[in-house]
């Protein structure tokens, strides 16, 4: 499993990555392969304010639906509007062009309270 050392993590399998003041958001190598051929979408809407946890998007495979959580409080400022087209870009480059959503967070240090590569790692081996 790929888990770049560049960015943050969640415990619900969401990766974060700072990028100036704004943060982008996909999920990670490990949850891609759990879910299998990811068929739709569902983004959330440009403008939207969401708070840390909260569900705001949608991936759907072959096998199930799963919730997209935000990893810090913020505004939605751009959606993946590929993804709208090609949905598998999550299964193929979860971490590039399979990115999700960007936002605006309330506070660039919220991200301090999430997971470094080495504590996704952890938790990974635990759920094994």
């Amino acid at each position: 499993m790929d888990i770049p050392k560049d960015r943050f993590y969640t415990k619900t399998h969401e990766w974060a990555l700072p990028e100036g003041d704004t943060v982008l958001v996909g999920i990670t190598d490990y949850a891609q392969d759990a879910l299998g051929d990811v068929v739709y979408v569902e983004l959330p809407e440009v403008g939207r304010r969401v708070e840390k946890g909260e569900a705001v998007a949608v991936v759907e495979s072959v096998k199930t639906a799963s919730d997209i959580y935000a990893p810090v409080a913020g505004e939605i400022v751009e959606v993946n509007l590929a993804l709208e087209k090609t949905p598998e870009l999550i299964n193929q480059d979860p971490y590039g062009e399979g990115w999700i959503f960007r936002l605006k967070p309330q506070d660039m240090a919220d991200l301090d309270a999430l997971l470094d590569a080495g504590g996704y790692q952890a938790v990974l081996e635990s759920e094994a």
